[in-house]
């Protein structure tokens, strides 16, 4: 796709991985919003990368309509969803500590907001006849791991939820990508929500960024179904 004027939305817009894809689609040319529930840093990020700021919830459905009506309203259109909006919960518990409340509030995010974020990106996609959603899970949806029981199954969600768009939504030439990243120091599961600091043999934002809009960039008659990067030699 040619991403000039292209109108796109990064979900956690404000930090990691979708502040990299954001600032990177801005300087290819694009229109993005990027969302987050912190209006401080929100507002300072956008204005960085040159993005605009919709202070929105994506475990919140008001919110979700505000940022497709703000998009709609102010843009006439969209072209790209970047699902990335995530966090991993407040505890690591093992199986016998696992409680309904802990895979609420991560659900209600990775899996939940995810899928009405897409959702409402089909239904203008689908009246379009194009459009692009790109859902970031991780390598934990790959494969399970110890005390992951809740971060885990929500990834595996997504990448079943992404499948099955892919299945519903080819007929109207639109694309749903799934990218799988291994481990990225950034402010993800950060109570302060500062980022951390990179690390030699790990992978960065700007690797997963990289790759979304490599996969993006194909010409609009194919698309990579699923993508998974991994750091080299991590150990």
């Amino acid at each position: 796709m040619n991403f000039k004027n292209a109108v796109f939305i990064v979900t956690g817009g404000s930090s990691g991985i979708g502040k990299a894809t954001a600032k990177d689609l801005v300087n290819e040319g694009a229109v993005v919003y990027i969302t987050g529930r912190d209006e401080t840093k929100l507002n300072q990020v956008a204005n960085e990368i040159g993005a605009k700021a919709i202070l929105a919830d994506v475990s919140n459905d008001s919110d979700i309509e505000k940022t497709y009506k703000t998009v709609i309203d102010e843009q006439g259109r969209l072209d790209g969803l970047i699902n990335n909006a995530g966090i991993a919960g407040s505890d690591w518990p093992e199986v016998d500590q696992l409680t309904r409340a802990q895979f609420e509030e991560v659900y209600q995010v990775n899996v939940f907001g995810a899928a009405v974020m897409g959702a409402k990106a089909a239904e203008i996609f689908k009246k379009q006849k194009s459009g692009n959603i790109v859902n970031i899970a991780s390598t934990a949806g790959l494969k399970g791991f110890a005390k992951g029981s809740i971060y885990s199954s929500s990834k595996f969600a997504l990448r079943g939820i992404t499948q099955c768009w892919q299945a519903e939504l080819r007929p109207y030439n639109v694309r749903v990508m799934l990218v799988n990243p291994s481990e990225v120091p950034t402010a993800f599961n950060q109570e302060s929500r500062e980022e951390r600091p990179d690390e030699a043999k790990k992978l960065t934002s700007e690797e997963i960024s990289h790759s979304i809009l490599s996969a993006l960039k194909m010409d609009e008659r194919g698309f990579i179904p699923e993508l998974t990067v991994w750091a080299t030699n991590p150990f």
